[in-house]
């Protein structure tokens, strides 16, 4: 019994003596795992601070940003460009400080080394480099053949394409007016009069396609410019906007001083009305496709369904590019008797008009001996 005490008091000790060292052994298992996890996280956060923090300064670098770029799909450009060094972490930056929704679309100017919150600050003001542009004027009374050569000569657009575009293109975004044309195999060029003549300025680069839809673009604003209820006024003439373009486009090659421009649209109208012949010799030089200073007897028999010489009413559509000046003229004509005009020939470049053909040969009378 003894024996046995004595083995227990053994076993106690054996026990008690291995009892520190197993807990010493516990504590520093702990204390590796707790400082394997310090060293951890402050690696992570060591990374997180390196990986926010600016670029090696660099050159400025030009970003472009289109509309409808998202936040995210612009920190993916800012580290595809070396603005930022890692996109995955700039999202969850813009995040935390409630940024990203008022990023602007646009050509921006950023240069490696920015800190964040100037590339933010930049993005949020939309605080982009000025774009390149070309600029190019349109004369009023332009055709397509002549607006198509000007643009060529301005090394702007390749004049085959161009008016290749124009016979054919029908991708015109939210243009309206284009889509009015007439499906007539008569039209001498489709898009003839639906290029508003203007001055324009556009981004450089810009393609025959950009320029074009720009255009006809343009004639939407300058019809909303109209008086209200002009469209009301086109019903009651029993005209489509095609017709009235058509009109106007004769108005505009015919007439210099803008003060007879709805007179000689009432004598138009006069004409058609009664049935006469329109003999407009604007008609016939575009039927010539090249203008003559003069033209003869032979010119006026041209074989030319914008021949108004031997086609009655209105050609098949415009001649050229109207002015909105025009298109008011034609929209709202003056009233009058007069059913002939003729250009005086003493430099104003006014007319003179006629009720009668015997009147009017009186006033071809007069402008040749104003020329004498």
């Amino acid at each position: 019994m003894r024996g046995s005490h004595r083995l227990d008091n053994s076993s106690r000790r054996f026990a008690h003596g291995n009892g520190p060292k197993r807990s010493r052994i516990t504590m520093w298992v702990i204390l590796s795992l707790l400082g394997i996890m310090v060293i951890g996280a402050g690696s992570a956060a060591l990374y997180v601070w390196s990986s926010l923090q600016p670029t090696k300064a660099g050159d400025a670098v030009k970003v472009d940003i289109p509309k409808g770029t998202s936040a995210n799909e612009v920190a993916d450009l800012l580290e595809q460009h070396g603005i930022i060094k890692n996109s995955f972490l700039f999202k969850y930056y813009l995040r935390l400080s409630d940024q990203g929704a008022r990023f602007q679309a646009g050509s921006y100017e950023l240069r490696p080394g920015m800190e964040n919150d100037a590339i933010i600050a930049k993005l949020n003001a939309g605080d982009t480099v000025a774009v390149e542009t070309i600029r190019f004027t349109i004369p009023e009374g332009f055709t397509v053949l002549q607006i198509a050569d000007k643009l060529a000569g301005e090394k702007l657009v390749d004049k085959n394409k161009f008016l290749e575009l124009a016979a054919t293109h029908t991708a015109w975004a939210d243009a309206e007016a284009v889509r009015t044309i007439p499906q007539d195999d008569k039209l001498h060029q489709r898009l003839e009069g639906y290029l508003f003549p203007e001055t324009y300025e556009m981004k450089k680069g810009s393609t025959e396609e950009d320029i074009m839809n720009r255009m006809v673009s343009e004639l939407d604003r300058k019809l909303a410019e109209l008086p209200e209820g002009w469209m009301d006024e086109l019903e009651t003439k029993d005209m489509t906007l095609h017709e009235l373009l058509t009109i106007a486009s004769l108005v505009e090659r015919e007439v210099v001083v803008d003060e007879e421009r709805a007179l000689v649209a009432g004598v138009i109208y006069n004409r058609i009305k009664d049935g006469m012949m329109l003999q407009i010799d604007a008609t016939v030089q575009y039927s010539l496709d090249k203008p003559k200073e003069r033209l003869y007897e032979k010119d006026l028999q041209i074989d030319s369904p914008y021949n108004t010489y031997k086609v009655e009413g209105l050609p098949p559509g415009p001649i050229a590019s109207p002015s909105l000046a025009s298109i008011k003229a034609a929209l709202y004509p003056e009233p009058s008797d007069f059913f002939f005009y003729v250009t005086k020939k003493d430099g104003s470049q006014t007319h003179l008009f006629a009720k009668t053909y015997q009147e009017h040969l009186k006033n071809i009378e007069k402008s040749n001996e104003a020329a004498e």
